[in-house]
C-alpha cells in the first residue's frame, strides 16, 4: 500500500486546497486510508494506484448531502428577494403568474426560477451543482452589465488556485474534443447554445457564449499545428464585471458545464 509521502509526490504539493483539505499531506494521509476520495485532488496521477474504493462513494454521498444542504440554504435566501426588482438587472424576465418566477436562459436552456424550486427546459436539474450556480446568480441581485471588458480567470482577484482547475476541467479537455473536428462543426456546436462568433485576432474562432444573460463566456479556439508542435488550445475570458454575479468557484463550474454542454453536441 502507498504511504501518505508517495501520495504525496503525485499531487501538485501546492496546498493549494481544491481537495477541500488545507494541506496536500492531510489530504494524502486520508487517502490512503480510505477516508478521503483520491479524485478530490484534480491533480493526482492516480495509475497504478492501489487506494481503498469505499470511501469514494461515501464521500461523494457527503458532498451530495453538503450540496442539497446549501441548496436549502440559498433558496431560503433568495425567498426574501424581490423578484420584480431585481428581474431587470439580472437580465431576467419576471413573470407574476402563479407561481410567479424569473425567466431566463441557461446554456441555451429556458430557466423557469420561482421561490420554491427551479425547472431548466421543464426538468429539474440533473446536477445539484446547477442549482447551486443559479441560486447564486439569482441571489446576486445583478450588478454592474457586462462591458466587453475581457480578462483571463488569472486577472480576477484570489483566483490563482482556480486556474488549473478552469484547464483542467474546460479548457483542454475541450481542446483535446474539438480537435477531432473543423472549425465550423465547433461553431454549429456553439449556436446551439446561443452562442455568437466574434472574431478574434489571435483566435481562428471566437465565440461569445451567454452562460447567463449577465454572464457571457468568451471561447477562444486554436486548431492544432501538428507540423509546428502545437496541440489544440482552448481560452475562456470572462467580463470584467462577472464576480458581480457569481462567486468564483460557481464561475469555474459554469465553464465547466459549457465545456460539457458542447462536447455532448460534437459526437
Amino acid at each position: 500500500m502507498i504511504t501518505p509521502l508517495e501520495l504525496v509526490k503525485r499531487t501538485a504539493k501546492s496546498n493549494c486546497g481544491e481537495c477541500g483539505y488545507p494541506t496536500c499531506l492531510a489530504f494524502a494521509a486520508l487517502a490512503v486510508k480510505g477516508v478521503a476520495d483520491p479524485r478530490r485532488c484534480p491533480y493526482l496521477d492516480a495509475n497504478g494506484l492501489d487506494l481503498p474504493q469505499a470511501a469514494a462513494v461515501a464521500e461523494e454521498q457527503l458532498h451530495q448531502s453538503r450540496d442539497l444542504q446549501l441548496i436549502e440554504q440559498l433558496k431560503a435566501k433568495v425567498a426574501s428577494l424581490d423578484f420584480g426588482a431585481i428581474a431587470g438587472p439580472l437580465g431576467a424576465e419576471w413573470r407574476p403568474g402563479e407561481p410567479a418566477c424569473l425567466c431566463f436562459r441557461y446554456l441555451g436552456q429556458e430557466v423557469r426560477f420561482t421561490k420554491t424550486g427551479i425547472l431548466i427546459d421543464g426538468n429539474g436539474p440533473a446536477d445539484p451543482r446547477d442549482q447551486i450556480l443559479l441560486y447564486n446568480y439569482v441571489h446576486s441581485g445583478g450588478g454592474t452589465p457586462p462591458t466587453g471588458d475581457w480578462i483571463g480567470l488569472e486577472s480576477l482577484p484570489n483566483s490563482i488556485s482556480k486556474v488549473r482547475t478552469l484547464a483542467t476541467y474546460c479548457e483542454n479537455r475541450l481542446a483535446g474534443h474539438c480537435s477531432a473536428f473543423p472549425i465550423e462543426a465547433i461553431a454549429t456546436a456553439t449556436a446551439r447554445l446561443d452562442g455568437i462568433r466574434q472574431p478574434a485576432a489571435a483566435a481562428s474562432l471566437g465565440v461569445i457564449i451567454p452562460m447567463l444573460p449577465r454572464v457571457p463566456h468568451y471561447l477562444l479556439y486554436w486548431p492544432a499545428e501538428p507540423e509546428e508542435g502545437f496541440p489544440a488550445r482552448v481560452k475562456v475570458l470572462f467580463d470584467h464585471q462577472v464576480l458581480d454575479y457569481l462567486d468564483l468557484e460557481s464561475l469555474v463550474f459554469s465553464a465547466e458545464r459549457m465545456a460539457d454542454a458542447l462536447m455532448a453536441l460534437m459526437k
